[in-house]
């Protein structure tokens, strides 16, 4: 069972994306922010990140950045309601392994993760 933690600042996001990733079989953890998560200690059980872009405090491209210079290979699929070129560039380049729009299609969502997990 796989460890899929999702950072957003939106609680109905949260608790909808945890339910979805329960009913597919894997643990869900859910942060509010990416200071949060990093507080948490969860990096190293954490398989799949589902991020999203804009969070207060540090975004999540911050937190990406602050993963891949600390080298942790953790496969992110970012989330973001802003149909924005840059930060899905940027995301990609950096890693990433999807970038996704919101409303999400959640069987998208769900390959998405299956694939980073693989990818991982």
């Amino acid at each position: 069972m796989a460890m899929i933690t999702v950072v957003d600042d939106d609680p109905s996001v949260r608790k909808a994306l945890s339910r979805l990733i329960k009913s597919c079989g894997h643990d869900a953890a859910v942060y509010e922010s990416a200071e949060a998560f990093l507080a948490a200690d969860v990096v190293g059980d954490t398989e799949c990140l589902v991020l999203d872009v804009h969070l207060p405090g540090m975004s999540g491209l911050d937190l990406q950045a602050e993963l891949v210079k600390s080298d942790v290979k953790c496969p992110i699929v970012f989330i973001t309601a802003f149909d924005e070129e840059r930060p899905r560039a940027e995301a990609l380049a950096s890693g990433a392994t999807e970038f996704l729009r919101k409303p999400l299609d959640s069987e998208g969502l769900i390959s998405a993760i299956g694939n980073a997990i693989e990818s991982g």
